[in-house]
């Protein structure tokens, strides 16, 4: 062999050498290899807020990761961020999760998920604990998302309908059902318009006060107090977040408190309709899995949401709120699925 073809040799083996490495590291970008052996999925978390409900939701999708093979610290890395509330913070979470180019991320209520469908377009945007993604503008068709969203809604389509009913049924007395509302979380609005619907047909009419943040709540629940019969207590996720002091003015007043979601009821509300926000997260868990590791398009697959709605309400804040509780209460449809709450708990 002449020095002319060893070098030859030697270059073309340099060459591919370097394309090898190239193609590796750009395969790493993001994580590691598209489903590759060894592979660690990036996933981001944006939480709007903190309170019972939504950290319940996020377990329970961390959960069904689980279940579903990936696992934190093996074949997991999950990057979790908590807005506080903020709208601002919300974008700056989408666009951080843009930049890092996560395999998917999950928005755990409406502004959270709505600030990543609007920052992330080329991976998959999963949300959970959204009342209307439809009129949050996530998607058009729940049945035919298309483009890079879906996930799971956390309101059941008679939920509203079936409380306010309740409502109406049980307490002949009300007549005006107060509320305290951010107007500025889409999610509590269409709430309230649902719920107003289905008061129409009792002749009951609802009394708003609204807040633009928690340090707002007690103040406006006050607002209420003399002009309303009964308190209800929507998704709206600012008013939740302070929900103790809603819990003391219903006491304070012996107004019955009803609400959007079964941990307000573990926490002071007198009832609602609904299902374990944990079980939410792990629907949605086990989605985002099948997307991860089976290549499904996020456009193909349906929103999900919940099955079960179960009648849950509390026997100690029946005592404080100075609810008797019926025999029709105990018994309100033969069929009907009752969770009685036997304790408060205070969120943590």
């Amino acid at each position: 062999m002449n020095v002319r073809t060893s070098w030859k040799t030697i270059s073309l083996a340099l060459a591919a050498a370097t394309l090898t490495f190239a193609v590796g590291c750009a395969s790493n970008q993001g994580g590691a290899d598209q489903g590759g052996e060894g592979k660690v999925y990036q996933v981001g978390i944006s939480q709007i807020v903190e309170h019972p409900s939504l950290d319940a939701t996020r377990e329970g999708f961390i959960a069904g990761l689980k279940d579903a093979g990936l696992v934190e610290g093996e074949n997991l890395k999950i990057d979790y961020s908590n807005a506080g509330g903020d709208k601002s913070s919300n974008a700056t979470i989408a666009q951080n999760f843009e930049a890092d180019k996560k395999d998917l991320v999950l928005g755990i209520a409406t502004d959270s998920a709505v600030a990543l469908a609007n920052a992330i377009k080329d991976a998959p945007v999963i949300f959970t604990a959204v009342t209307d993604p439809v009129g949050a503008g996530l998607l058009e068709d729940p049945t035919k998302p298309g483009g890079n969203v879906t996930g799971v809604s956390d309101t059941h389509p008679d939920e509203i309908a079936k409380l306010m009913d309740f409502v109406a049924a049980n307490f002949p007395d009300v007549k005006t059902v107060g509320t305290v509302i951010n107007q500025g979380e889409q999610n509590a609005v269409v709430s309230i318009e649902r719920a107003q619907a289905a008061l129409d047909a009792h002749g009951i009419k609802i009394e708003t006060a609204g807040v633009a943040n928690s340090s707002e709540v007690k103040q406006a629940a006050e607002s209420l107090v003399g002009r309303v019969e009964a308190l209800y207590v929507p998704k709206d996720n600012t008013v939740v977040s302070a929900f103790e002091a809603v819990v003391d003015v219903a006491n304070k007043n012996k107004l019955p408190l009803f609400v959007g979601d079964i941990d307000s009821v573990k926490r002071g509300a007198f009832a609602t309709f609904g299902y374990e926000y944990y079980d939410i997260g792990y629907t949605t868990g086990k989605m985002a899995a099948d997307i991860l590791l089976n290549g499904k398009n996020p456009g193909d697959v349906p929103v999900g949401f919940p099955e079960k709605l179960d009648l849950y309400y509390s026997e100690p804040a029946a005592a404080a709120q100075g609810v008797e509780i019926t025999d029709a209460i105990r018994g309100l449809i033969a069929d009907e699925a009752v969770q009685v709450i036997k304790e408060v708990t205070q969120a943590k």
